[in-house]
């Protein structure tokens, strides 16, 4: 009976002890901070290992183009090349500053590629710039996490880390899809993101282009009486153009007779919606910090031009990776959906631009 009773004292000392040890000292959160930084340890060798991989890429394809220290012209881009917002506390010309600082960074990288790839041309120069920049992402995406792992750790932060580790899935997927698309702009062929491009393409047909402004070209075509103006980038080099600039640039050049502006472009898609589904609103679809969409606005407020929209469901790692049979089908309907506004809402002899937005890494 002793023997059973002891057991029973032992037992129930153990209880009021880990009830102790649990309620009134920081167990609890050591462990939680240990279970944790542990999940977060593994995902930070495979980012890193996904930062590696990027560099392997972009060294070979620098090496392919003739670099003689390739590892060198990378790691120079990758600390060399941040951006620094403008003074947002006063917001007085906040977007004539973005713009200054963009178009000057930009200047800047283009300067950096041409002085290492001299004679290279238009396109591999525009491919190589969005090569450095992906593999500089994935950089600066490991050294933030980093950054958030090792504050928890050096204040004990249980909460913190809950919250990386939260997130550290979903960041490791977006990491991988920024390693996988560098192949598509090593092998200049169009991404998610020229779904726009693709579709002023198809529309453009055979027509010759003039180029408006940097890197952007507008195309004039007529469909059924109407008067067609086509704005993209130039392609098939990865660049993005200035859309904004043209669509202000040619509205202004038309004296404001425009009877609609139509952007086209790529929209992050809900969970709930699948890859390639097309939709019609209105607005300017452009995803720039703002200074291109601004343009666009307020030309169209200038001379009261209706604005409006089609763009084509993805998710951001779509967006970023080659085209996909389901954005493809995508860019058809949404060729289609502009036609149709074109025939039912614009009158003959009137005048329309459609600016077709987006990336258009292998769209001539």
């Amino acid at each position: 009976m002793s023997n059973g009773s002891d057991w029973t004292t032992t037992l129930f000392v153990i209880l009021i002890l880990g009830s102790y040890l649990l309620s009134f000292t920081d167990l609890p959160q050591r462990m939680q901070l240990w279970r944790y930084s542990s999940f977060i340890r593994k995902k930070i060798v495979q980012l890193t290992e996904l930062e590696e991989d990027s560099k392997r890429k972009a060294v070979k394809y620098l090496m392919s183009l003739g670099v003689k220290e390739p590892k060198k012209v990378l790691e120079g881009f990758t600390n060399n090349f941040f951006l620094i917002s403008p003074v947002d506390v006063e917001p007085t010309d906040i977007i004539k500053r973005l713009r200054h600082l963009l178009r000057s960074r930009d200047s800047k990288v283009r300067a950096y590629v041409m002085e290492n790839l001299p004679g290279a041309g238009e396109v591999i120069w525009e491919n190589t710039e969005v090569i450095l920049e992906i593999s500089s992402a994935l950089t600066l995406i490991n050294k933030i996490v980093k950054h958030y792992y090792k504050l928890g750790l050096k204040y004990n932060n249980w909460i913190l880390m809950m919250q990386l580790a939260l997130e550290l899935q979903q960041i490791v997927g977006l990491a991988k899809s920024y390693d996988d698309a560098i192949d598509a702009f090593m092998r200049g062929i169009p991404i998610g993101d020229g779904a726009g491009p693709l579709v002023a393409h198809y529309l453009a047909g055979n027509s010759q282009p003039e180029e408006l402004v940097k890197e952007t070209v507008v195309y004039n075509i007529q469909i059924d009486g109407r008067k067609v103006y086509i704005i993209k980038a130039k392609g098939p080099g990865s660049t993005v153009g200035y859309p904004g600039e043209a669509v202000e640039k040619l509205v202004e050049k038309l004296g404001g007779r425009v009877s609609k502006i139509i952007t086209v472009d790529a929209a992050l898609k809900l969970e709930s919606e699948e890859t390639g589904e097309v939709a019609h609103g209105i607005g300017a679809a452009i995803g720039d910090p703002g200074p291109e969409k601004i343009a666009i606005e307020r030309i169209a407020t200038k001379y009261s031009i209706p604005l409006e929209a089609v763009v084509v469901k993805m998710s951001n790692e779509e967006a970023i990776n080659a085209m996909t049979k389901q954005i493809y089908e995508g860019v058809i309907k949404a060729l289609n959906v502009v036609k149709d506004i074109i025939e039912n809402t614009v009158k003959e002899s009137e005048a329309v631009i459609v600016a077709g937005i987006g990336n258009t890494v292998g769209i001539a």
